[in-house]
C-alpha cells in the first residue's frame, strides 16, 4: 500500500503545468542522478529528451521544454529564480549550450535536443511520458523513461514503492471509508488522524511549520497575482484580471489609502477590513482564484494543489475561511487542519482515480481541488469526519465528467477562470454538508471518487489535455512559443 504525505500532494513550484512542467523537472533531475550514480555525469556530452502523449501535443505550451531545461541546467523549481527564467532560456537557445547541472558547459541545441513526437502513440503506461537518452565520452549510451503521473509525481519505468512512500503509517488510508472508519475506532479528528500519520515522515514542529509555510506561499503568490497587471506570455494575449478587480474592492471597501501595499501582511489585512456581505465575498474569492492561476500561468511560484492548472481553489478557499468567516474560528491551528484534511482527501482521488487531467479531464484538476477544499473548509468550520467526506463528495458530484480542452495548450482559458468556479462549488459544497446528516447521504465519496475515475476512462482522448476537442479545437488561434 502506498503511503502519500500531505507534502507529497502540497508541492512548492513553478507554473504552468504539474505534470507538463513540475513533473518533467523532477524526471531531468532524477535522470540526472542515475548520470551521477554511475558516475559519468562528468563526462556526459549530451542528452536529447523525447516526450510523448500529452507531454509532446501540448508541451509547448506548458513549458515542458522550458522545465527540461531548467532542470538538466541544475535549477530547483522550489528555489530558481522565476525573474530571469526567459533570459536564461533565451540565453541557452541562442549559445546552443548549457550548464550541465551547474557544474560544465554541455553542447544543448533544444530544437534537436527536445523532441515533441507528436504523431507516434503515446508509451504504454501514461500518457505523459518521457524518455532521455545520454551519450558521454566513453560512448556509452544510457536510456530511462519516466511518466509525470499528474500532481508533480514522477514513476520511473520498472520502479516500485520505495522509500518514504512505502512507509508503514498507524492509520493507513486509501479511502473515505478507511478515514471515517478509523475516526470512528480511535476517537481522533480527520486532521488529527492525518496528522499522526505525517509523524512518520517529520516531527510535530516539522509539519506545523511546513504547511504553514505552504500557506505562505500561497498567500504570496495571492499578493503577487493581486498586484500585477498586463498581459500573459504564451501567444494568446490574455489580460490579467486579478490586479484591476483587487484594486477596485479594495478602492470600494477600505478607501485610497489602501489601494497599494508594500507586502502581503499589509494587504491581507487590509481584505479582512472588508465587509463581509455575500457579493463582496464572491468577488473576493475570484479574485484570489484568478490572482493565483495568472501567476501560474506567467511561470510564477505556486503551490501545487493537487495540480497547478488547479492551484487557485484551495488558496482561495482558505483566504475565504481566514477573512471572511468568524474570527472564533480562525487560527493558524485551522490552517494546519484544513490543509492536513484537504491533503488526505487529495490523496484518495490520486489512489482511486486520478489527479492528471491527461488521463482524467479537468474533472481530475479543478474537481479534485474543489473536493479537497470543501472537505477541508467543512472541518475547520466544525464539521464531523462525516461532513467532511461528503463536503468533499458534494464538490467532485458537481464536476464529473469536466473535459480539459485548453485553447493553444496553455493553462490559460478556460482553466483560469475554472478555478475561481471551483472555489465557489467548495464553499457551497462545505456549508450544504455541514446542514446535511451524512448518515443519509445516497452518494458517499468513494462512491464518487470511483464513478470519476470510470468516467475518466470513458471519455475520449481528445478531451483529456490534448488541445484536440472542446473549446481548444473550436477557438482557433496561434500561439507563440513560449
Amino acid at each position: 500500500m502506498e503511503a502519500i504525505s500531505v507534502f507529497d500532494i502540497f508541492k512548492i513550484g513553478v507554473g504552468p503545468s504539474s505534470s507538463h512542467t513540475m513533473g518533467p523537472w523532477r524526471a531531468a533531475q532524477q535522470f540526472m542522478a542515475v548520470l551521477r550514480n554511475r558516475g559519468v555525469f562528468d563526462r556526459t556530452t549530451r542528452i536529447v529528451a523525447e516526450l510523448y502523449g500529452s507531454l509532446a501535443k501540448t508541451g509547448r505550451g506548458h513549458g515542458t521544454d522550458i522545465a527540461i531545461m531548467l532542470a538538466l541546467s541544475g535549477d530547483d523549481p522550489v528555489s530558481c529564480d522565476t525573474e530571469t527564467i526567459d533570459e536564461r532560456i533565451a540565453a541557452i537557445k541562442a549559445g546552443r549550450t548549457l550548464q550541465l547541472g551547474g557544474t560544465h558547459d554541455m553542447a544543448f541545441d533544444a530544437k534537436d535536443d527536445i523532441v515533441f513526437h507528436l504523431f507516434d502513440p503515446p508509451l504504454p503506461f501514461h500518457a505523459n511520458g518521457l524518455r532521455f537518452t545520454s551519450t558521454h565520452e566513453t560512448g556509452e549510451v544510457i536510456t530511462e523513461t519516466y511518466y509525470s503521473v499528474g500532481g508533480g509525481f514522477v514513476v520511473q519505468e520498472g520502479d516500485e514503492v520505495t522509500g518514504p512512500r512505502a512507509a508503514t503509517l498507524p492509520y493507513h488510508c486509501n479511502s473515505g471509508a478507511d478515514a471515517l472508519r478509523w475516526c470512528a475506532e480511535s476517537g481522533l479528528t480527520f486532521p488529527e488522524l492525518v496528522f499522526a500519520n505525517e509523524r512518520v515522515w517529520r516531527t510535530d514542529e516539522d509539519i506545523r511549520a511546513g504547511l504553514l509555510g505552504i500557506w505562505r506561499v500561497m498567500a504570496e503568490c495571492m499578493f503577487r497575482g493581486s498586484h500585477t497587471g498586463g498581459t500573459l506570455p504564451g501567444g494568446l494575449n490574455v489580460t490579467r484580471r486579478a490586479a484591476q478587480m483587487n484594486h477596485t474592492l479594495l478602492l470600494e471597501q477600505v478607501g485610497p489609502d489602501h489601494v497599494s501595499h508594500v507586502d502581503v501582511d499589509a494587504w491581507m489585512a487590509d481584505v479582512r477590513l472588508s465587509t463581509p456581505h455575500f457579493r463582496l465575498i464572491l468577488r473576493w474569492v475570484s479574485t484570489f482564484a484568478l490572482a493565483v492561476n495568472e501567476e501560474n500561468a506567467a511561470f510564477g511560484r505556486v503551490v501545487t494543489a493537487p495540480t497547478n492548472g488547479a492551484a487557485g481553489v484551495i488558496p482561495a478557499v482558505l483566504m475565504y475561511y481566514w477573512g471572511f468567516c468568524s474570527p472564533d474560528v480562525v487560527s493558524d491551528e485551522g490552517i494546519v487542519n484544513f490543509l492536513l484534511t484537504a491533503g488526505e482527501i487529495g490523496s484518495f482521488f490520486k489512489k482511486g482515480a486520478t489527479i492528471s487531467a491527461a488521463m482524467g479531464g479537468c474533472q481530475a484538476e479543478i474537481g479534485v481541488s474543489s473536493a479537497m477544499a470543501a472537505g477541508g473548509l467543512a472541518q475547520v468550520l466544525g464539521g464531523s469526519p462525516g461532513q467532511v467526506c461528503m463536503a468533499a463528495e458534494i464538490a467532485m458530484e458537481h464536476h464529473l465528467g469536466m473535459t480539459c480542452d485548453p485553447i493553444g495548450g496553455l493553462v490559460q482559458v478556460p482553466c483560469i477562470e475554472r478555478n475561481t468556479m471551483g472555489a465557489i462549488k467548495a464553499i457551497t459544497a462545505a456549508h450544504i454538508a455541514l446542514e446535511s446528516d451524512p448518515d443519509k447521504a445516497k452518494v458517499s465519496l468513494d462512491a464518487v471518487i470511483r464513478t470519476m475515475w470510470e468516467t475518466s476512462q470513458d471519455m475520449m482522448g481528445k478531451y483529456k489535455e490534448t488541445s484536440e476537442g472542446g473549446l481548444a479545437l473550436n477557438i482557433p488561434v496561434i500561439v507563440s512559443e513560449c
